[in-house]
């Protein structure tokens, strides 16, 4: 939800706790998505590099970045309370802990493993784990995300910068929801986030503090415009449901196309990196595709598009052959001139 909070079929999902894995595979459209084992074994190990003996390569890492001047700091995973790993526990220790950082307490903290944060999305609580959260001494809370992707010459893959740079400021957004809900500053929370990443192909950890402002407004907008769940019911029918209908055997027994049938019946929101973190990518590209919708090329592309829906409705605005609608006036002059450059290059050539 959190990467695409426009997604109405994706926020109501969630909201019903439905199990979009086996509702993906009984509608025969499942979707494996992720890492190989490969890939996230390599992650773990090096986030568990970086976290062991009470953070101390992370904590060498912030005071150059952030020029730290506690000889000694406090660490504190939270990763379980007491051993009990459930989010809702987790969530309200994480609260107690940060606020009595917050506010100046006995214990200021320094670092935060693995806190668990909590996030309304579409009118639904969704619960948010980072890395790692650092407390500076300047009132200031920073959030640190590790990834295992390499850093070769001050370079690195920019779609997994990106996705990490978006991944930390949800956290961002998160930890600020935290604060004004007890009555303290978001500001608290600095706009840059620190990604940790390896040096080359090695296991040398390398620190950078990025500005991620323009992500945190993008995703607030977005956030703010997330359909409120009862207003998502209000527009499907009363006999929607997703309910797979197991058998005594716990097999599930209903029918794949009357369950798309149900699916369809709320607005989605298709992106091509849905294909990366959401059960119901497949469903959702091909009704993208049956639709022939601009949305299968990005929004680079369907920003650029504003008010055309379809490839076909583009290429006829291009051709002449359709007269465009009064929002479309301004992309159709443009569509048609760039057809004329076109036709003049094929005639050329």
């Amino acid at each position: 939800m959190t990467a695409n909070p426009g997604c109405g079929r994706r926020t109501l999902l969630d909201a019903c706790g439905a199990d979009k894995d086996a509702i993906a595979t009984q509608a025969g459209f499942a979707w494996p998505f992720g890492q190989s084992p490969f890939a996230i074994g390599r992650g773990k190990s090096f986030e568990a590099s970086i976290t062991e003996h009470g953070g101390a390569k992370l904590l060498t890492l912030l005071r150059d970045l952030l020029d730290l001047p506690l000889p000694e700091v406090a660490y504190k995973p939270v990763d379980e309370v007491g051993g009990n790993t459930q989010r809702e526990l987790r969530h309200q220790h994480t609260c107690k802990l940060l606020l009595e950082a917050a506010r100046g307490g006995d214990w200021p903290g320094t670092l935060f493993d693995h806190p668990m944060l909590r996030l309304t999305v579409g009118g639904v609580h969704v619960y948010l784990e980072p890395d790692v959260i650092a407390f500076k001494v300047k009132d200031l809370f920073y959030v640190v995300e590790i990834k295992s992707f390499p850093v070769i010459d001050r370079q690195a893959d920019p779609d997994q910068v990106a996705a990490a740079i978006r991944q930390a400021s949800v956290y961002v957004i998160a930890l600020r929801e935290m604060l004004s809900a007890h009555g303290l500053d978001p500001a608290m929370v600095a706009s840059s986030v620190i990604l940790v990443t390896p040096k080359g192909f090695s296991n040398t950890p390398v620190a950078t503090l990025t500005d991620a402002r323009k992500q945190i407004a993008m995703l607030v907008r977005q956030l703010r415009r997330a359909d409120n769940v009862s207003d998502l019911l209000n527009e499907v029918p009363d006999d929607t449901t997703f309910d797979l209908r197991h058998n005594d055997l716990g097999v599930a027994t209903r029918a794949a196309t009357d369950l798309v049938n149900h699916l369809l019946r709320i607005e989605a929101r298709y992106r091509p990196a849905c294909t990366q973190h959401c059960e119901m990518a497949a469903l959702c590209r091909d009704e993208a595709v049956r639709a022939d919708s601009l949305d299968l090329y990005g929004t680079g592309v369907s920003d650029v598009f504003n008010g055309v829906d379809s490839a076909s409705t583009a290429r006829a605005l291009a051709a002449g052959t359709r007269l465009p609608s009064p929002d479309q006036q301004d992309v159709a002059r443009t569509l048609r001139r760039a057809q004329r450059l076109l036709d003049e290059l094929g005639g050329v050539a």
